[in-house]
């Protein structure tokens, strides 16, 4: 599924352009304060425009018009620059609105199963889900074995196993059954179901402010109401030096100076970092957990169905006596050639790893012996009569030694080594004759280690967690390459190192599908569930990832750290906006009083009329033109606060100098020949 999409869509750009001038509605403008103060602004200067005795002005009918018009624009850049970014994030609601659809469920009432349309629906309602049907709202697998097609919500085309019992029971409804039958006990009300969180999630327009957003809009605040009392002092130190100071001056005055720029962008900024998130398939609940991840210190990832597949593989053939390995390998496949279960999958699977041809003329016409607990083995009857076998060690020994078969020397040795490395050890034998072992272990999926590596430059500790035994869950963290493990772990277990953790002032990410990773994901800072885990833990978590891989947290992580990083530099240019703006309008109010603030008038602007309309027109313009660098963030690298505030002030506050030296110059040299 192609994770990227068209920051200026057409249709986007059009719904933010009309969004624009709906959200100059003041009850919808006074959740942004600063361009609040901006839009107050623009309605006294209106006034003045055509009522200039209202408050006295002297200045132009002309000015007061060119004022208000440029204020206006100025507030419809900051709209439209919020309505980009929730427009994204409403087009991807849209689309999953159409996949949501009334479906017709098969709903079982006692002995019989009558027909009744998916909003009808209850929580505990137990639904009959065959072959081709859709899956009529999201619950949990409590008998039964089925192929889903999950691509409406996730856009993976490759269906995935649900069943009964255990982590990968939960189904979302509008998912399709592609094979076998399942029944499903409802797990949501109408309304409530994870479709439905989606769609009210992905839309912008509904996402909490943060707390370091909420830290940075009371610090904006602050310089907003600073810079404001500054201006209303100046119209009485005016009146003492005999400059006339007339009110659509002291407003163009107080927009330049006070932090627009950052606050028309912050909102975008917010709401494109969750927008992100999002793109790679990873379900943000709330703005706050985007923006945790960029300071996590740990991540806590179980094991089973995390950084391992959860199923035991064949990972290495070992022949025993004087067999050879494509021996053991060859027997081992004509047993597992009829049987589908995960390990039988795995042995043919490794067999093409390992180059080696495998034989199905053998077992074409032979008769499949399932596995069943009393004897702990499988395989086949050839119809040459030999019987081919895998299974517990222990129990192929009798089985041959009835035969009258002798046991190789070097069996028990080799069923140890592969015991004590944390797997399991299938012997594999062929009438009187043990050919070898299938070592099976849960493998870890491919790309871990690499993924942690990365985790370890990011300055991020991971930790595993897993019921195993302390020397299978060592050989795995191993394998895998985490920095540290909890063998035979509990869910407190998991908790209390999340809490060790978080009492050493760290922010801590946790990773999990099943149910006893609920509670752990409840109390993380970041708590990232698997699509394919139990309702639980969806429920429990914070984020969901829609694809069910757990090293995506490297992505969240990233894409949390850029939008800090974008917040920073983007405030970061805005306060140096400033700074040079007040060289262009300062001198150029005051220069006729007080001649001595020439000195001060170093961009040589043509007049003061001219010199406050060109801060004015470059203070508006300046947001459009930032929007792309908000939307898609400042690119990522790993590297430290230290180093990170060096690049800010030398890229972004050096530049946010000297752009406004230019821009307003090139501005005035326009204006002043029209003044």
């Amino acid at each position: 599924m192609s994770q990227k999409k068209s920051v200026l869509s057409g249709t986007i750009v059009q719904n933010a352009i009309k969004e624009s001038f709906l959200k100059l509605d003041p009850r919808v403008m006074v959740r942004n304060p600063i361009m609040f103060v901006v839009e107050i602004g623009f309605i006294l200067t209106l006034i003045l425009t055509f009522v200039p005795k209202a408050f006295r002005s002297s200045t132009p009918f002309w000015f007061n018009l060119i004022v208000t018009i440029i204020l206006l624009v100025t507030i419809l850049f900051a709209n439209f620059a919020e309505a980009l970014a929730e427009g994204r994030g409403k087009a991807q609601a849209d689309s999953l609105k159409k996949t949501k659809k009334d479906i017709t469920a098969n709903k079982i009432a006692g002995s019989s199963v009558k027909q009744v349309s998916s909003s009808d629906l209850r929580k505990g309602d137990i639904v009959l889900v065959s072959q081709g049907e859709m899956i009529p709202g999201d619950g949990e697998v409590i008998e039964g074995l089925a192929s889903v097609d999950e691509s409406a919500i996730t856009g993976e085309s490759a269906p995935v196993i649900k069943e009964a019992g255990g982590d990968f029971s939960s189904v979302t409804g509008g998912t399709r059954v592609i094979s076998d039958q399942i029944k499903v006990r409802i797990t949501s009300d109408p309304g409530e179901s994870f479709l439905d969180r989606m769609i009210s999630l992905v839309e912008g327009a509904k996402r909490q402010k943060t707390p370091n957003e909420i830290a940075l809009n009371t610090v904006l605040m602050s310089l907003t109401l600073i810079f404001l009392i500054v201006v209303v002092t100046l119209s009485y130190f005016g009146s003492y030096l005999n400059v006339n100071l007339d009110v659509p001056v002291l407003i163009a005055l107080l927009v330049c100076l006070i932090p627009t720029t950052i606050g028309g962008l912050l909102s975008a900024i917010g709401i494109a970092g969750m927008d992100r998130v999002t793109q790679f398939n990873v379900l943000a609940m709330s703005g706050k957990a985007v923006e945790a991840a960029g300071d996590i210190n740990t991540i806590i990832l179980d094991k089973t169905g995390t950084i391992t597949y959860g199923n035991r593989m064949a990972s290495e053939f070992i022949p025993v006596g004087s067999s050879k390995e494509e021996e053991v390998g060859q027997w081992a496949a004509v047993s597992s050639i009829k049987d589908e279960t995960p390990e039988g999958r795995s042995v043919l699977e490794l067999m093409k790893k390992l180059g080696y041809a495998i034989d199905t003329t053998l077992a074409s016409s032979g008769e499949f012996i399932e596995f069943k607990a009393e004897t702990r083995m499988s395989g086949i009857d050839l119809k040459d009569g030999r019987k081919v076998r895998k299974g517990a060690v222990d129990a192929i020994k009798k089985w041959v030694a009835a035969q009258g078969g002798s046991i190789p020397s070097d069996l028990t040795a080799s069923s140890d080594k592969v015991a004590s490395a944390g797997g399991t050890p299938l012997a594999v034998a062929v009438d009187n004759q043990i050919f070898g072992i299938i070592y099976l272990k849960d493998t870890v999926k491919p790309g871990m280690r690499e993924r942690f590596e990365q985790m370890r430059k990011m300055g991020i500790k991971t930790i595993m967690c897993t019921g195993d035994n302390p020397l299978t869950a060592a050989t795995i963290a191993l394998e895998a390459g985490v920095d540290d493990f909890i063998a035979e772990s509990k869910p407190e277990d998991k908790i209390a190192v999340i809490r060790r953790e978080q009492a050493e002032g760290k922010l801590v990410a946790m990773t999990g599908d099943g149910t006893n990773d609920a509670p752990a994901l409840a109390q993380a800072d970041v708590g990232i569930a698997m699509n394919s885990g139990t309702v639980a833990a969806k429920e429990a978590a914070n984020m969901v990832d829609l694809d069910s891989d757990p090293s995506k947290i490297i992505e969240v992580v990233a894409i949390g750290k850029q939008l800090l990083m974008t917040r920073g530099a983007l405030t970061t240019f805005s306060i140096a906006n400033d700074i040079a703006k007040y060289f262009a309008i300062l001198p150029a109010m005051f220069m006729l009083a007080i001649p001595q603030m020439e000195v001060l008038n170093v961009m040589k602007l043509g007049s003061p009329m001219s010199a406050i309309l060109s801060a004015l027109i470059f203070n508006a313009i300046i947001i459009p033109l930032l929007i792309p660098l908000a939307m898609k963030g400042i690119a990522y690298k790993p590297i430290s606060s230290a180093q990170l505030l060096r690049r800010n002030l030398l890229i972004y506050g050096l530049g946010g100098v000297v752009v406004p030296f230019i821009g307003i110059k090139i501005i005035d040299l326009v204006v002043h020949l029209w003044v």
